[in-house]
């Protein structure tokens, strides 16, 4: 293994466990404070909010020739402390400094996503870098600080110092792998149930017919409570959730003001070399947004993991206009990427995995 816990070799792909623990040991992570219980996952590394947040007027990239904080400067409204925990409202735009910065090797590129606990509590947050073009994107070779922009959507939340919403992957080289890579990949370990059509990744449909149990999803209920982020199994699911059943038609219309939490009518799997990330299909094919948090461990659904396929869990807003989903129709499609080394660990193989095995299934915070 070389100095970055990859193969001499220069083995391509995603940064496993060990890999970002060799990281954070030579410095190219640093952690302002001591790292958390479990804050090293399979394939990625939680980030944990820093000490202050900035209430600011309205998101925004830096671009390449400003740094966050001199943004800030021009756009915040006002600061506070997170030390002693805050609560962020709803429709407003919080940035936060994370206790993680990077100093990054020039092979050794990021990308960062809402852990699934933040998706499905439809709270939108995005990674930005200095100088970045885009959010949740670290090009190779970054130094520099890492913020966090949060912006609750249905409910309010309480956070604190520490509190982790996001999570970050480290990856070299060439990564993805292509329709006939994961075609040969599933005929060594299926990734699906039945037999799939790979189109830039596994293509994943929705389930309203209630093939999984009677409950076919949840909507949000609106006005509600304050959710303590770092709380598990701590609210009523009924204080918080409408629960949605099957239609005579097998439809469903998304209102734009509504969150709603579905689930796909495939199983998959992430075999232990590989992770994958939930993706756009086609924005052409409805007005509506899928899966936030779209990060899935190697392990995920895996039987070597404990499961038999788990069927992905997924968080939908309409956009503009109401948008009438019908079962079975393409939502989302799941990217396959290769792993520079195997994990220790996988996902629910003795970690804390809050979703393995799972059909249709709201965060970690409510009850049942």
């Amino acid at each position: 293994m070389d100095a970055w816990g990859i193969s001499d070799s220069g083995a391509e792909g995603i940064l496993p466990d060990e890999g970002i623990g060799r990281l954070m040991e030579a410095g190219a992570i640093a952690l302002a404070r001591p790292p958390a219980e479990n804050q090293v996952q399979p394939a990625s590394l939680d980030l944990r909010l820093g000490t202050r947040a900035f209430r600011v007027r309205a998101s925004f990239l830096p671009g390449p020739a400003h740094s966050v904080s001199e943004k800030l400067e021009r756009f915040a409204l006002h600061a506070f402390d997170l030390s002693e925990g805050a609560v962020l409202e709803t429709g407003c735009v919080y940035i936060v400094p994370l206790l993680e910065s990077l100093a990054l090797p020039a092979e050794i590129e990021a990308s960062a996503n809402p852990k699934s606990s933040t998706g499905r509590l439809d709270v939108f947050t995005r990674v930005i870098a200095d100088r970045a073009r885009a959010f949740d994107q670290v090009p190779p070779g970054y130094q520099g600080p890492l913020y966090l922009e949060i912006s609750p959507r249905t409910f309010p939340i309480l956070v604190r110092t520490g509190s982790r919403l996001s999570q970050i992957r480290f990856r070299r080289g060439r990564t993805r792998l292509s329709d006939g890579e994961l075609a040969e990949l599933h005929a060594r370990t299926p990734v699906t149930t039945g037999e799939p059509r790979f189109a830039g990744g596994l293509p994943v449909s929705i389930d309203l017919a209630g093939e999984g149990g009677s409950l076919i999803g949840y909507r949000a209920k609106r006005h509600t409570g304050v959710i303590d982020v770092d709380k598990p199994g701590a609210y009523a699911v009924a204080d918080f959730w409408e629960e949605l059943r099957p239609s005579a038609d097998a439809g469903l219309i998304l209102d734009p003001d509504q969150f709603y939490i579905l689930a796909s009518r495939e199983a998959v799997s992430v075999p232990p070399e590989t992770a994958a990330e939930m993706v756009p299909f086609d924005p052409l094919v409805g007005e509506f947004r899928v899966h936030y948090a779209g990060f899935f461990d190697p392990g995920f659904g895996h039987v070597a993991a404990g499961g038999s396929g788990s069927r992905a869990v997924l968080e939908v807003r309409s956009r503009e206009v109401p948008f009438i989903l019908e079962h079975g129709q393409t939502v989302g499609r799941l990217v396959y990427e290769k792993m520079a080394a195997l994990p220790t660990a996988l996902y629910g193989a003795g970690l804390s995995s809050n979703y393995q095995g799972q059909a249709l299934k709201l965060s970690k915070h409510f009850r049942g």
